[in-house]
């Protein structure tokens, strides 16, 4: 069926975000033509306003308004203690826990040699620089616990090791609630490995 082309253009670019296919797509361009014109520029703005305002912290390169961020200059973090995670969206997960206390550093990806993603793709310089007054004691790597994300964290604990900094993993396991008989047998692997006494 051929559509309008404001239309399809509107479809195209919904398609271009990540974890969108045709049918969502679609559904949300008719959603915003269904808006009120008032709301549909308050929709447009506010990606606009976000597009031109937010940027990276030259600290920690995650995503915000200012710089350095509001963690990175937060006198009541924890500044020896850096967790290290792929994406912006990692920082929020962590945050949402409530209990670290830490900084981040943000790589902005993990290694993928078949993607052609080595270590000058991701800001590894930068976490090194941070290293150099010797004031961090912990580096704990947050990456993700895929192929990509073990080879990232081996990888920079190899790095880490030598300047005397501790580094650590978050532990892999069983998430709360879930059952035994659907667990993969690495995941079961990780929860045995990283058991604690009671």
């Amino acid at each position: 069926m051929k559509r309008i082309e404001p239309l399809a253009r509107l479809i195209e670019h919904f398609k271009a975000l990540p974890g969108i296919g045709s049918k969502t797509a679609v559904r949300l361009a008719y959603h915003v033509l269904d808006m009120d014109a008032d709301k549909a520029k308050e929709l447009a703005a506010a990606i606009v306003n976000a597009k031109e305002k937010i940027g990276y912290c030259r600290t920690c390169f995650n995503l915000s308004d200012e710089d350095p961020c509001i963690i990175c200059k937060a006198a009541g973090r924890d500044h020896t203690v850096i967790c290290v995670v792929e994406q912006p969206q990692d920082v929020d997960a962590v945050e949402r826990m409530r209990d670290f206390r830490g900084v981040y550093h943000v790589l902005h990806g993990a290694l993928s040699p078949l993607e052609g993603i080595g270590p000058d793709n991701l800001r590894v310089k930068e976490l090194l620089a941070r290293m150099q007054d010797g004031s961090v004691k912990e580096v704990i790597m947050a990456t993700n616990p895929n192929v990509e994300g073990e080879a990232t964290a081996m990888y920079l604990a190899r790095l880490l090791k030598p300047l005397g900094v501790k580094v650590t993993r978050i532990a892999h396991g069983l998430p709360v609630g879930g059952d035994l008989e659907y667990a993969d047998e690495v995941t079961l692997s990780r929860a045995m490995e990283n058991r604690i006494e009671l």
